[in-house]
């Protein structure tokens, strides 16, 4: 591809000439080389495309990364680049058409080169328009992100559509350097990045975006140094912007030289990274939170067993004097208060590193109060209060695991009564309400201010506010109540009037299906009485999920969205969904990599699979069958088809077989 000269700076814009592709946009100003820019860039591939989605320009990077040459791929349309797959439900169509409404279209996924091989890549496509705003074609960069490479990979062009390409791109700061480090050309990415105009940069030296620390310590002349020495560097660090602000920068340095060898500057490109240092450092500090909190609850356990065997031995004695008696009875009391303490530690922690395993069954509420009422007596009994219960004649049953059911009911029970009055009355009151089975605790004690009630589930969370002696803790109570009801599929929430009106705090629970009576009872579109369901959608259209979620918990079952594929992987094993209902065409992860993801957990080894999608061909419904889908949906579903996948989705929870 031949070079174009840049013309020298102008203050006018100059007219296209006939036939040009792209509007003529102002000429560059004297000394910049925006060729010899993106030409030094090799880890970006960077191009433009017609209106129509057509090859208008290539270059040894864009072969480079790609496998074509110019000969080969000029004048050919993008969606070679393409699975089969994408081109089928018609990605690279719908790429430009979100690019031209939006401004820019960013995505992930696979890619395929010439010789057939397919790389995993990020795609931002930005949209070029006209003085009249029409779009003429795209700015399109490609990185690959299989060996999870950085750098940004250029194509060769002329000149001036150079300087179009590298303006048009907002999500990076890719700007030039003379070979003194002074800032001869910036983009709009830089302006959005750094925060500085052209005006207010072209000139100064680069160690303006460097901490005071690191000019002193010569961090910015030693990058170029190693530059000039290596031919590029790369770092991370901290940068500041304009208004004394600081971000985390992912920072390419490359030498650019000329024909002669020459030294002509430096191209120099810049990513802000700070939200993925933050997630980063979340999840260590998570980790060692985790951590803390295993550590600390087993070293507790370690002198708990020795002094209850003591107080064991203790208890064996006759004719000890009364004071004894009732030192010894209150060691008892608390050292069980502790051993309670560890035992909510060590539950945290393996909530927190998911190595909680619920053993689930058809578990009677009944059962459920009466066995939480007795494990609470202690706490009760020590402030002489009155436990009432209200419970439904005909059996209320849940599916769960009994064991974790009763802790959530003591914890309930002991926060009630350690903020409640001695003497005082707390009501447990069981129903069904919404296809729910609902739970619920209240108590006559002190309340809770209503700017607390959203974060006393949180870990370590408590109301200090007129907190009476003795009603200590360590605030992990409610946040292991939460944790065990969500994992049931169910919810908690904490109500109550203000400061001394008492609190309620409710549990809701999905039911049990009703038992098999016949083989002709399986539920089917008709009748309309399916039991509640757990059913997750996954769809990055919002609207689309949300109304359908709607849809189907006005019907009685409990749904939850995830908008992408990943976020579906993490919400799946909590959840144990009967039903998922996954979209196809999904940017990043599509509809085939998430089921992939999902039929691996052993916690959904009975939930039923449905696939939807634009494409109803016989051989789309065959390809969502080899990876793994029970159904086919085609959009737009009517309601009567899914009315019809709840009935089998129960019949096969139930194990009957669909009628």
């Amino acid at each position: 591809m031949n070079q174009l000269d840049v013309p020298p700076a102008d203050d006018n814009d100059e007219p296209a000439p006939a036939g040009a592709p792209f509007p003529a946009r102002k000429r560059a100003p004297a000394g910049v080389d925006y060729g010899m820019l993106v030409q030094a860039i090799e880890d970006y591939a960077i191009f433009l495309l017609d209106a129509t989605g057509h090859i208008v320009s290539w270059s040894a990077g864009a072969q480079k990364l790609k496998g074509y040459t110019e000969a080969e791929i000029i004048g050919e349309h993008f969606s070679r680049f393409y699975t089969a797959e994408a081109v089928a439900r018609g990605w690279p169509a719908y790429e430009l058409q979100q690019a031209s409404l939006t401004g820019r279209f960013e995505d992930e996924g696979w890619r395929v080169r010439k010789d057939g091989t397919t790389f995993w890549s990020n795609v931002v496509i930005t949209a070029i328009r006209d003085q009249d705003g029409k779009v003429t074609g795209f700015a399109k960069i490609t990185r690959d992100l299989t060996a999870q490479r950085e750098y940004l990979e250029a194509l060769r062009q002329s000149e001036e559509r150079f300087r179009l390409l590298v303006d048009s791109v907002k999500d990076y700061a890719i700007f030039m350097l003379d070979p003194d480090g002074n800032v001869i050309s910036w983009n709009a990415g830089a302006a959005r990045i750094k925060g500085y105009s052209r005006d207010d940069i072209v000139g100064r030296h680069f160690s303006t975006f460097y901490p005071p620390e690191d000019v002193a310590a010569g961090k910015p002349a030693r990058e170029l140094a190693i530059a000039r020495q290596i031919g590029h560097v790369e770092d991370e660090g901290w940068r500041v912007r304009k208004d004394g602000t600081t971000f985390w920068a992912n920072v390419n340095i490359t030498a650019v030289y000329d024909e002669t060898k020459r030294l002509r500057g430096f191209a120099k490109v810049t990513r802000d990274l700070t939200e993925r240092r933050q997630r980063e450092e979340l999840e260590r500090s998570s980790d060692r939170m985790r951590t803390f909190l295993a550590t600390l609850a087993h070293e507790l356990r370690n002198p708990l067993a020795p002094v209850r065997n003591a107080l064991g031995v203790m208890q064996l004695e006759t004719g000890v004097s009364p004071t004894l008696a009732r030192s010894r009875d209150l060691i008892d009391r608390q050292v069980t208060h502790l051993t309670r303490l560890v035992d909510d530690l060590l539950d945290v922690g393996r909530i927190m590193s998911d190595k909680v395993e619920l053993r689930v069954t058809d578990v009677d509420l009944a059962e459920v109060v009466a066995r939480g009422i007795e494990a609470a007596r202690p706490f009760t009994d020590a402030h002489e209060q009155r436990v009432v219960v209200h419970l439904p004649h005909d059996p209320v049953v849940v599916r769960g695991d009994m064991t974790r059911l009763v802790q959530v009911l003591q914890n309930l029970l002991h926060n009630a009564s350690k903020f409640s009055p001695v003497g005082s009355r707390v009501d447990v009151q069981g129903r069904i309400e919404h296809r729910m089975a609902v739970l619920e605790v209240r108590d006559q004690g002190r309340g809770i201010p209503v700017r607390s009630l959203d974060r006393i589930f949180e870990l370590f969370a408590q109301e200090k506010d007129g907190l009476t002696a003795g009603a200590g803790g360590l605030g992990i109570g409610l946040t292991l109540c939460k944790s065990l009801v969500e994992m049931h599929g169910g919810s908690i929430l904490a109500t109550s009037e203000g400061a001394g009106c008492g609190s309620s705090f409710t549990v809701s629970l999905p039911l049990a299906a009703a038992p098999s009576t016949a083989a002709d009872d399986a539920p089917n579109a008709a009748d309309g009485e399916v039991a509640p369901l757990r059913i997750l959608l996954v769809d990055d259209n919002r609207d689309s999920a949300d109304s359908l979620a709607m849809l189907l918990e006005l019907k009685g079952h409990t749904v939850r969205i995830a908008y992408e594929g990943q976020q579906a992987l993490d919400v799946a094993p909590r959840f144990a969904p009967h039903l998922a209902v996954i979209d196809l065409a999904m940017p990043k992860m599509d509809g085939f990599a998430t089921i992939a993801g999902l039929l691996a957990m052993p916690e959904l080894g009975n939930t039923m699979f449905a696939a939807m999608t634009g494409f109803g061909h016989a051989s789309d419904r065959e390809r969502t069958r080899e990876a793994g889908f029970d159904v086919h949906l085609v959009k737009p579903v009517e309601l009567a088809l899914f009315d019809d996948l709840l009935a089998q989705v129960e019949a096969r929870r139930s194990g009957r077989a669909a009628g």
